[in-house]
C-alpha cells in the first residue's frame, strides 16, 4: 500500500484546512485508515480513525472540530479541520492499521504516508 498525503499549509487560529490521503496498491474499501500528528519534540499521537464501514473515532483534543471521511471511489480519506488552534501545529500522517480493532497507537500501523505540515498561528 502506498499513501500520499496532501493539503497541509499555514493558517491563522480559527481557520480551516482539509487534508487528503490517497491510497494505491490494494483494494481501498477493504481497510481502515487513521490520522496521526507529530509536533516537534513530541511523540506521534492519534487524531482520528475511520473503519472500512465508515465508523469514526476521534482523539478528545479534536472532537467537534475535526471530521474524518472517506471516498472509496477515489481511494481517498479526508481530514477536515475546523476551528484550528496553535496547538494543532504538527506534521500530519495518514496510515493503514494492521488490524480492525487496534488503531490508536503508531505501532498498530503497517503503512504510513509521507506527512504534511500544518502550521496554525495565533
Amino acid at each position: 500500500v502506498q499513501l500520499q498525503a496532501s493539503g497541509g499549509g499555514s493558517v491563522q487560529a480559527g481557520g480551516s484546512l482539509r487534508l487528503s490521503c490517497t491510497a494505491s496498491g490494494r483494494t481501498f474499501n477493504s481497510y481502515a485508515m487513521g490520522w496521526f500528528r507529530q509536533a516537534p519534540g513530541k511523540e506521534r499521537e492519534f487524531v482520528a480513525h475511520i473503519s472500512w464501514t465508515g465508523k469514526r473515532t476521534y482523539a478528545d483534543s479534536v472532537k467537534g472540530r475535526f471530521t474524518v471521511s472517506r471516498d472509496n471511489a477515489k481511494a481517498t480519506v479526508y481530514l477536515q479541520m475546523n476551528s484550528l488552534k496553535p496547538e494543532d501545529t504538527a506534521v500530519y500522517y495518514c496510515g493503514v492499521p494492521r488490524t480492525a480493532t487496534q488503531y490508536a497507537r503508531p505501532d498498530d500501523y503497517a503503512y504510513w504516508g509521507q506527512g504534511t505540515q500544518v502550521t496554525v498561528s495565533s
